[in-house]
């Protein structure tokens, strides 16, 4: 049974992903930290179309959390192994450098740096002793070009495009892809604070994507034809970057 991990999916871009992968055969860990009626939702819905789903929650920054967490399920799981990650849960706590607390820069970075390294950490070797794996990590156009008001934002997802290129390189001769994909303004609860209707003004295809797009994105890196790209970082974002 092919297992496909996808944090922060309980609604949003990330569960569009686990819908996706849930579709093209993956027995899907839905993870999330707290919210645990959408969880099941996304959970619900999988199952309603005739795919499969476990919950697995924890918090992507906490790494003892992650650790215990990872084990649980590999020992109720004897023999199998998780295929194909997907680090898509991330935090956005905007606003200038100059009125910046300490706490809202070391939050954003943590959640998508420390979630990245935890997690991965974990399962590559499993991967690389397997000879099979996909990683696609979901950053953000804001990691590409820089955004204003999101210099803590920007800088956790560069971090990200950095890691992934540098590990791409690691385990491509063990068959293991590591890609990622950068969504621009994306129709989901965590872009509902911003102004669509200014923003769409500086999108050249002129309208925020859907979260399935980038799903579609997302399972095609997963997939066997995409065997041969690693190493990329994919801009999803409707002509920006």
């Amino acid at each position: 049974m092919d297992y496909a991990l996808v944090t922060g999916a309980s609604r949003g871009i990330g569960r569009a992903i686990a819908e996706r992968l849930a579709r093209d055969g993956y027995t899907v860990l839905i993870n999330y930290q707290s919210n645990t009626s959408a969880a099941e939702a996304t959970k619900e819905a999988i199952e309603v179309s005739g795919g499969k789903a476990e919950l697995l929650p924890f918090d992507v920054s906490d790494g003892k959390a992650i650790e215990t967490a990872l084990t649980s399920w590999e020992e109720a799981h004897p023999g199998e192994h998780i295929s194909v990650l997907v680090n898509n849960a991330g935090i956005r706590r905007d606003g200038l450098m100059v009125f910046m607390s300490e706490e809202d820069w070391h939050d954003v970075l943590r959640t998508t740096t420390e979630g990245f390294y935890y997690i991965t950490h974990h399962l590559i070797g499993g991967m690389i002793r397997a000879r099979k794996g996909r990683i696609v990590n979901i950053t953000s156009i804001s990691g590409v070009t820089g955004l204003p008001g999101q210099a803590n934002y920007s800088a956790a997802k560069a971090a990200l495009i950095g890691a992934t290129k540098a590990l791409s390189k690691e385990v491509a001769a063990r068959k293991v892809t590591v890609n990622a994909v950068a969504p621009g303004f994306i129709a989901t609860d965590m872009t509902a604070d911003l102004d669509e209707a200014e923003l769409k003004k500086t999108i050249p295809a002129g309208r925020f994507g859907q979260p399935e797009e980038v799903a579609a994105l997302v399972g095609f890196l997963c997939s066997d034809e995409a065997a041969y790209i690693t190493g990329q970082v994919i801009n999803i974002a409707g002509g920006m970057g």
